[in-house]
């Protein structure tokens, strides 16, 4: 498949990560699909309609949550409640700038750091982050005296994509390039892989967007957030 004609996968990025590049983690059949609950809640719908709402409530774990990107203000279908919503931008990296990615001291991260990678996620919200997430793998890191202050990684995989995902500081440690580099530093692995590098961030936080422009990426198109809550009776 050639990635380069096929962006329309990133029009349903999560549906389309989880019918091909991670198909083998996918919870759910019909028209609704899910990463397993300890990776995260993001959801995708094949196409929002009333039969693929009834599909993914009934693979939304008991107390659980979706997360999906839509297309449009989210209608909430009976029995479902939003408990967040709001505008989303996505952004695709073609090339990363010369020097973007390599001018800090950047370590991969794996297993055993997962526990000081949920504890920044945590107290960061760079999204859905839970006890499973850094199983995707690609997390990279910058470390301060040993203490870990900054990372990101990889989530999503429509066929040819690649996301950048978890990306975090500390609040003690902004301000110094780390989101740019290490956003950098993971769009290079992706492109080393032979694929092409997205993100999603909210369209509000502008800081974020220049340190991503900054490090090649461009605005691609925008989403709707809607976390939802699913009808008790579908539990």
């Amino acid at each position: 498949m050639n990635a380069i004609s096929n962006y329309e996968l990133l029009d349903n990025p999560i549906w389309n990560s989880l019918t091909t590049g991670h198909a083998s983690l996918a919870v759910g059949g019909g028209l609704a699909r899910r990463f397993p609950p300890n990776i995260g809640p993001l959801s995708g719908l094949k196409e929002v309609t009333a039969e693929a709402y009834a599909d993914l409530a009934a693979i939304v774990p008991e107390g659980d949550i979706a997360v999906l990107f839509l297309d449009a203000k989210p209608e909430v279908p009976e029995g479902w409640r939003l408990l967040r919503d709001g505008l989303l931008v996505q952004m695709v990296c073609r090339e990363v700038p010369d020097g973007v990615g390599v001018g800090d001291v950047i370590t991969p991260l794996g297993p055993a750091d997962f526990a000081e990678m949920l504890a920044l996620a945590t107290l960061t919200e760079p999204g859905p982050f839970r006890d499973g997430t850094a199983e995707l793998g690609g997390f990279l890191g910058i470390r301060v005296d040993g203490r870990l202050v900054a990372m990101a990684g990889q989530r999503l995989s429509p066929a040819g994509f690649t996301e950048v995902s978890a990306v975090c500081t500390h609040p003690d440690f902004r301000g110094r390039g780390y989101a740019k580099a290490l956003v950098g530093a993971v769009a290079l692995q992706i492109q080393a892989a032979g694929k092409i590098p997205f993100l999603t961030s909210f369209a509000a936080n502008t800081g974020a967007i220049r340190a991503y422009e900054q490090a090649g990426f461009v605005p691609r198109r925008e989403f709707e957030l809607a976390v939802l809550a699913p009808p008790a009776s579908a539990i």
